[in-house]
C-alpha cells in the first residue's frame, strides 16, 4: 500500500508506505510531486508515478528509490505491458512530447529509459492524446488537413489505419470494449453532435460493421465523453445501450454483441402489485445508463461476473427515458422479466455470488438503516447498521466473491471524521449449500431463442426456499449446448448495411454504394489470393456450427497487379516553409496499389533525383537539406505495368524577414491616390505575403507585392499598419497619414555634398526632414507643426516641404495667409539663409529646386479649389443668360 500526502508543497512531499496490508506505514520524503501512481499489474514492488511536470519517475522497490524514467509525458497515456501480449513485462508504453511541440509513441524498459535506447513505434507524429493501449490492442491516431485517421495495432503488428465506413468522417472515436478478441468502437459522425454510432470489427480491430446508431452521449468536465452503453457482466454477449432519436432516449438490450436490438419488456404490475398499464409498443422500460462520480458506490446499473442474469438498474416506464425518475428495477433471467423493487434509487452491493443484495438509499440526509435480500429481490429485509445515523459516502465488500462481509463508510457531519460500520451477513446463514439447495435456468433473448451466440447456455442459482451460503466453490456456470448456425450469428460485413436495424433474419445485408465487393483488397499481393466478400460474417466468439453458413459461396481470386493510387508525400517537421541549411523528412505513404513490383521516381526540385523501390512498405523517410533560398517543387510518381500515379508538394525555402519599413508620405490630400510601400530585408520575391491595414478595419488587404495604392476619403489622421509574413516569420510596421483638404508643395534640393554620406535609409531621411522643417520655422516664425519635410528614397537627394494651413485658421483667410507664409519661405530659401552642418566639414544648403515652378500647388484634389472652379462656372453661366435676354430685348 502506498498512500501519497496531500501537502501542496513539493518540498514537503512523502509517501506512506505498507508492505503489512496497512498494519503499519512508513514515510518516504521524495523530491517531486507525484499526480497518479501506476502499479505493475503482476508485480506489486514496481511503480511508476506521474509529476504534474509530466515527468515520470520509476521505483521497482514499491517506492523507496526513485528513477526518472522520461520527461514531456502525456497524463493518463502511460501504459505497463501486457501480460502475455509484451515479451518484456518491464516494457512501458508511452506518448511523448518532442523537442519541435509534436507528440510520438514510444516504449522503453524502466531499465533503461534514454533517447538512445528508447523505441519510436509509430513512423510519424500523432495527435496529443490519443495513445491507448487495452489488451491485444494499441490505438492511436494522426490529424492533417482537418481530416483524423485511425490506427490499431494487433498483438503488437505493424500499425494499420482503422477502416470504417468512408464517409463516417468521425469527429470522435472512443474505445468501449476489447474483449473476446475484438473491438468496440463509438463513433461520433460528422453529422452528430449529441449522439455516437456503435460499430464492431474483425478480430485484428481493422475493419468495422455499424451495429447501432444513435447511442446517446454526455459530455464531462475536462472534455471527458461518456458513451450510453454498458456490458452487462456475467453473460457474454449481451450489452445494454441508449438510443437518442429526435430528442426521445429509450433503452434497448443485445444479447449477440450487437446483431440484433431489442426494447425492455415492462413488468405487468408495481411494486406494490397494482397493474403498470405499461403495454408495447407504447410503453417499455428505460434504464439510467450512467457511471458513478463517486467510485465505492455502483451507479445507475449493477452487475457482475460472478451473478450471471442478476441485472439491477435506476429508470422508468414510459415511452422514453425521463431524467428526475429513478425507479428501481431488477431481473434475475437476464433482462427477459423484470421487476420493480423501489420507487427510488439506490447504491447496490452483490455479496456472495449475488446470493445477498444489499441497498442503501441515495440520498443527501443521514442513514441507519440499509436494505437485503436473499431470493434476488422477490422480498427485502430491513437492518440497523449502526445506531447514529450517518451520511453514507460508500459501500465496500472483503475482497472476494463469495464474501458476506461489507463495510459501510460515511460521517456523522460534515466536520466529524470517516465512520466505518462493518456489516458481517454470515450469522445469517445456518449452512453451506449443497447440490439440492441449486436450480438451473437457461438463458433466452426476448423471442425466447435458446441458441445464442451459437450456444445453449444453463446456469444454476439458489432456490429461494433454500437459506444458505454459496461459499468460494460456487460456479454458475452449468452446461453449455453448440447449436446449428442460423442467419442471427451472422452481421452485415464491411462495406455493407443491413435493410432494417434491429429487424431479425428477414433484413439482409447490401453493400454501399461506395464500396465494390468485387475489388481486391488493399494489401493485396501480385501472385496471392484473396477472397470476395458475399456481405456477412460470423459473429466474432460465435460458436455455432453447421447450418447455414451465409459465407459459403465465397469467390476466391488471384490478386491482379494493381496501379498505384492515393500517393501522398507528407513532411515529418509538419512544415512546407523552413530556413536555408535546415533539415526536412519527406515521408512517402500509398494507400491502394501494389508496393512490391512499384518504382519510385523521386524528385527534390534542386537537382536531386532518385529512384526507388519498396519505398511505402518500408516507410523509409527522405532526408534533405536546401542550402538556397526559393520554391521547390517536389514530386513522387509511383508506377509499374498497371499504371501510375503522382504526388507533388512545394516547398518554401525563407531567409527569416530581418526588418520591415513602412515607406509612405505623412501628407497626402483628400481622395488622391497614395502609395503604400513596404521595405524588407532580406528581399524574398513571391514568397512574401503583405497584410495592410487601413484605419480601423479589421479585415486586411492582401497582396504578393510589397506595395498598395489606395485612397483616403475622409480628412484627418489615418493609421496605416503592414505586416509581412514569409514562411514562420512576421514582422509589423505601423504609420500615421495626415489627411488634408488643402495644403502646399515646395520641392527643395541640397547641395551635392549630401549625397556622399546618404545611406538612403528611413532614419537618416527623417532627421535630415526633420532639422530642415526646424530651421525653416526658426527663420520664418511660422509655427513648426503647420511644415513638414519629405526627403525622398534615392538619389540625388530630394524633398518636398508641406505647407499645411492652420487647424483654426478661418476659411476666408486661408489664401492670404498661405502666400504670406509661402513668400516667407521661399525668401528664406533664396537668400541662402538654410543649412545645417555634415560629417567632413561640409555645410549644405537647401534651396529651392526649381524657382520657375508653381510653389502653390494644391495638394488635394477638392475642396476650396474645387469651391473656386464652381463658382466660376456659376458666373459664367448667369452672364450668358443676361446677355441673352439683353438680346432679345
Amino acid at each position: 500500500i502506498i498512500l501519497v500526502s496531500s501537502s501542496h508543497n513539493d518540498r514537503d512531499q512523502s509517501l506512506f508506505i505498507s508492505t503489512d496490508e496497512g498494519a503499519t506505514f512508513q514515510k518516504q520524503p521524495i523530491t517531486f510531486f507525484v499526480e497518479t501512481l501506476l502499479f505493475h499489474p503482476k508485480e506489486e514492488d514496481k511503480v511508476l508515478a506521474y509529476t504534474k511536470e509530466g515527468k515520470v519517475y520509476v521505483s521497482i522497490d514499491l517506492g523507496k528509490k526513485w528513477i526518472l524514467l522520461q520527461e514531456r509525458v502525456s497524463k493518463d497515456h502511460i501504459f505497463w505491458a501486457v501480460a502475455g501480449v509484451d515479451g518484456d513485462p518491464d516494457l512501458v508504453h508511452m506518448e511523448i512530447q518532442d523537442p519541435s511541440g509534436g507528440y510520438r509513441y514510444i516504449t522503453c524498459q524502466i531499465q533503461n529509459c534514454s533517447d538512445k535506447t528508447m523505441t519510436v513505434q509509430f513512423a510519424v507524429g500523432t495527435d496529443r492524446d490519443s495513445l491507448t493501449v487495452q489488451d491485444d490492442y494499441i490505438f492511436l491516431q494522426t490529424t492533417s488537413a482537418n481530416r483524423t485517421k485511425y490506427y490499431v495495432s494487433y498483438r503488437r503488428n505493424g500499425f494499420a489505419q482503422m477502416k470504417l465506413p468512408k464517409y463516417a468522417l468521425p469527429k470522435d472515436l472512443q474505445i468501449i470494449s476489447t474483449d473476446e478478441n475484438q473491438v468496440f468502437v463509438a463513433v461520433q459522425e460528422w453529422y452528430q453532435t449529441d449522439t455516437y454510432n456503435l460499430y464492431q470489427s474483425d478480430p485484428q480491430g481493422v475493419y468495422y460493421s455499424i451495429l447501432l446508431e444513435n447511442v446517446r452521449s454526455t459530455k464531462q468536465p475536462e472534455e471527458n465523453v461518456l458513451i450510453d452503453i454498458l456490458e452487462v457482466r456475467g453473460v457474454k454477449g449481451v450489452f445494454l445501450a441508449n438510443q437518442k432519436i429526435d430528442g426521445k432516449v429509450t433503452t434497448l438490450i443485445t444479447y449477440n454483441k450487437g446483431r440484433d436490438w431489442d426494447f425492455l419488456n415492462p413488468p405487468d404490475v408495481d411494486m406494490n402489485g397494482k397493474p403498470t398499464n405499461c403495454k408495447p409498443p407504447d410503453c417499455y422500460l428505460h434504464l439510467h445508463l450512467r457511471w458513478a462520480d463517486n467510485p465505492y458506490v455502483s451507479g445507475t446499473v449493477h452487475t457482475k461476473d460472478t451473478a450471471p442474469g442478476l441485472i439491477m438498474g435506476a429508470g422508468n416506464l414510459g415511452s422514453q427515458l425521463v431524467e428526475y425518475k429513478e425507479e428501481m428495477y431488477i431481473t434475475s433471467d437476464c433482462g427477459n422479466t423484470w421487476r420493480q423493487v423501489f420507487e427510488e434509487e439506490h447504491h447496490i452491493l452483490y455479496l456472495d455470488h449475488g446470493g445477498v443484495i444489499v441497498a442503501i438509499k441515495d440520498t443527501s440526509i443521514p442513514l441507519k438503516i440499509l436494505k437485503f435480500s436473499i431470493d434476488e429481490g422477490q422480498t427485502w429485509s430491513t437492518h440497523n447498521f449502526t445506531s447514529t445515523s450517518v451520511f453514507v459516502d460508500g459501500l465496500l465488500s472483503e475482497p472476494g466473491d463469495e464474501t458476506l462481509v461489507m463495510t459501510v463508510f460515511g460521517h456523522i457531519s460534515y466536520r466529524s471524521d470517516w465512520e466505518l460500520v462493518k456489516v458481517d451477513f454470515r450469522p445469517s446463514f445456518p449452512r453451506e449449500c449443497t447440490d439440492d439447495d441449486y436450480e438451473s435456468w437457461e438463458l433466452t433473448n426476448l423471442q425466447g431463442d435458446r441458441c445464442i451466440m451459437g450456444q445453449q447456455r444453463s446456469f444454476r442459482k439458489r432456490k429461494i426456499s433454500s437459506w444458505c451460503i454459496k461459499g468460494r466453490s460456487f460456479t454458475s456456470a452449468l452446461t453449455s449446448k453448440v447449436c446449428e448456425c442460423v442467419n442471427s450469428d451472422f452481421l452485415c460485413d464491411y462495406g455493407f448495411e443491413r435493410s432494417a436495424p434491429r429487424k431479425a433474419e428477414s433484413s439482409k445485408c447490401f453493400a454501399d454504394f461506395w464500396f465494390n465487393p468485387e475489388a481486391p483488397p488493399e494489401d493485396c499481393v501480385l501472385g496471392q489470393a484473396y477472397t470476395s466478400s458475399t456481405g456477412y460474417r460470423k459473429v466474432v466468439s460465435n460458436v455455432c456450427e453447421g447450418g447455414v453458413d451465409l459465407q459459403q459461396n465465397l469467390a476466391q481470386h488471384m490478386c491482379p497487379l494493381i496501379a498505384p493510387k492515393g500517393l501522398q508525400i507528407s513532411i515529418r517537421e509538419e512544415s512546407l516553409a523552413l530556413k536555408p541549411g535546415e533539415d526536412i523528412t519527406f515521408i512517402v505513404r500509398q494507400e491502394q496499389g501494389d508496393i512490391l513490383n512499384t518504382k519510385y521516381q523521386v524528385d527534390l526540385g534542386d537537382g536531386f533525383k532518385a529512384i526507388y523501390v519498396n519505398l511505402t512498405m518500408t516507410g523509409e523517410p527522405i532526408r534533405h537539406r536546401y542550402e538556397n533560398p526559393g520554391i521547390y517543387r517536389v514530386s513522387v510518381k509511383a508506377e509499374n505495368v498497371a499504371g501510375h500515379d503522382e504526388a507533388v508538394v512545394f516547398v518554401q525555402v525563407n531567409s527569416p524577414l530581418q526588418a520591415l519599413n513602412l515607406e509612405v508620405v505623412p501628407v497626402v490630400g483628400r481622395n488622391q491616390e497614395v502609395n503604400l510601400t513596404a521595405i524588407i530585408l532580406p528581399k524574398n520575391p513571391n514568397l512574401t505575403v503583405f497584410y495592410w491595414w487601413i484605419g480601423n478595419n479589421l479585415q486586411p488587404l492582401l497582396t504578393l507585392d510589397n506595395f498598395l495604392v489606395t485612397k483616403f476619403a475622409e480628412t484627418g489622421d489615418v493609421r496605416v499598419t503592414v505586416q509581412a509574413s514569409c514562411g514562420s516569420s512576421m514582422l509589423q510596421e505601423s504609420k500615421v497619414v495626415h489627411v488634408f483638404d488643402h495644403f502646399h508643395v515646395l520641392p527643395l534640393k541640397f547641395t551635392k555634398h549630401l549625397d556622399m554620406y546618404n545611406p538612403d535609409i528611413p532614419e537618416w531621411r527623417e532627421d535630415v526632414g526633420r532639422v530642415v522643417t526646424r530651421l525653416l520655422a526658426k527663420e520664418t516664425n511660422i509655427p513648426e507643426e503647420t511644415l513638414m519635410t519629405v526627403v525622398k528614397p534615392g538619389l540625388p537627394t530630394s524633398a518636398d516641404l508641406h505647407v499645411l494651413l492652420p487647424a483654426n485658421q478661418p476659411k476666408r483667410k486661408r489664401s492670404v495667409t498661405s502666400d504670406k507664409r509661402i513668400a516667407a519661405i521661399k525668401q528664406a530659401l533664396n537668400a541662402h539663409n538654410i543649412s545645417f552642418f555634415l560629417r567632413g566639414g561640409y555645410w549644405v544648403l537647401v534651396t529651392l529646386a526649381d524657382s520657375d515652378s508653381d510653389s502653390q500647388r494644391i495638394g488635394g484634389g477638392s475642396g476650396y479649389w474645387a469651391i473656386v472652379v464652381l463658382f466660376v462656372i456659376c458666373l459664367v453661366a448667369v452672364g450668358a443668360f443676361i446677355l441673352y435676354k439683353f438680346k432679345r430685348q
